[in-house]
């Protein structure tokens, strides 16, 4: 009985220890907790620190480079001094990683100079624009040949302007009847011999349509100006439909009267200025194109003055 009653008792005991409650398992989690932002304060502790003799030196070379004084102030983690410097005419990153540079490294002679820069400039743009007028003028070869081939060696007359290379077609009993925006034969033959050439040209085209003075007034025409787009959207067409050239690598204007080959008073302006023009455009920035007109025009020059004195 005894036994049996003290064994109970121990059960008993048992049970109430088991149930009795830890109060200290806080500790635990803020334990962990003060662990992790210990790390993590030692990680941004360790991010944050700035090699002093590296950004010592950077700072050095790009205030020797940008013109701000080579001097460095007190407390290397502050940012490059602000203000005073006059902006530079050159940069020189002098700088190396591991040393101070002074003032005395850098060399204004070995400095980049704005006269340098804006003479190697020109010296790229100049040879860009040859280039391409060398490029331009083999086109023209081509064109020549081609039309020559067919017989038609006058049928479009040559020049460069500001634009590239023009190709010009008078439209008098060539290209169309007076008044009429028709293509005859012979405009059709010339337009077929330059076409293949045109096609393998990497070059955009404008086709340029003009009138002369002469007014026109009627149903299809009310003016010049729809006589001269009609004109050159006709040869666009054209060369779209007989040979295949891309409406994207095209383009079609109307200028009316306004920009004669020659003036009114000159009795050949009638027909000279009645025109249709197939620009093959320079690819070249368009503050080069003036001297695009004025190389190509000089080579044209010096090419037909040696086929004179050929001859």
């Amino acid at each position: 009985m005894s036994d049996g009653g003290h064994g109970r008792k121990r059960r008993g005991h048992e049970e109430e220890h088991e149930e009795h409650e830890n109060h200290e398992r806080w500790l635990v989690s803020y334990a962990d907790m003060m662990t992790l932002l210990m790390v993590l304060f030692i990680v941004l502790f360790a991010i944050s620190q700035v090699d002093q003799k590296k950004f010592a030196a950077l700072k050095t070379g790009l205030s020797a480079g940008f013109g701000a004084p080579v001097a460095i102030l007190s407390g290397g983690d502050q940012l490059l001094t602000p203000g005073g410097a006059v902006a530079p005419d050159s940069v020189n990153l002098a700088g190396s990683a591991g040393a101070k540079v002074p003032s005395a490294a850098v060399d204004p002679a070995r400095a980049v100079q704005p006269e340098a820069v804006a003479k190697l400039a020109k010296v790229q743009t100049e040879a860009q624009v040859a280039k391409e007028v060398e490029n331009l003028t083999e086109a023209e070869k081509a064109l020549k040949e081609a039309l020559k081939s067919q017989g038609l060696a006058k049928g479009a007359t040559f020049r460069f302007d500001e634009r590239g290379l023009v190709v010009t077609i008078a439209t008098d009993d060539v290209l169309f009847e007076s008044g009429s925006a028709a293509l005859r034969p012979t405009g059709r033959r010339i337009l077929s011999a330059l076409g293949p050439t045109l096609l393998r040209l990497p070059n955009r085209l404008s086709v340029d349509g003009h009138t002369n003075d002469i007014p026109i007034h009627t149903d299809r025409f009310p003016s010049n100006w729809e006589l001269s787009g009609d004109r050159a959207t006709g040869v666009l067409r054209y060369l779209h439909s007989s040979h295949g050239l891309p409406f994207g690598r095209m383009s079609a204007t109307g200028f009316a009267d306004t920009k004669p080959l020659l003036p009114s008073s000159d009795p050949r302006s009638v027909s000279a200025n009645r025109r249709v023009e197939i620009v093959v455009i320079a690819r070249v920035d368009d503050s080069a194109g003036r001297a695009i007109a004025e190389l190509g025009n000089r080579a044209e020059a010096e090419a037909e003055a040696a086929a004179a004195a050929g001859h």
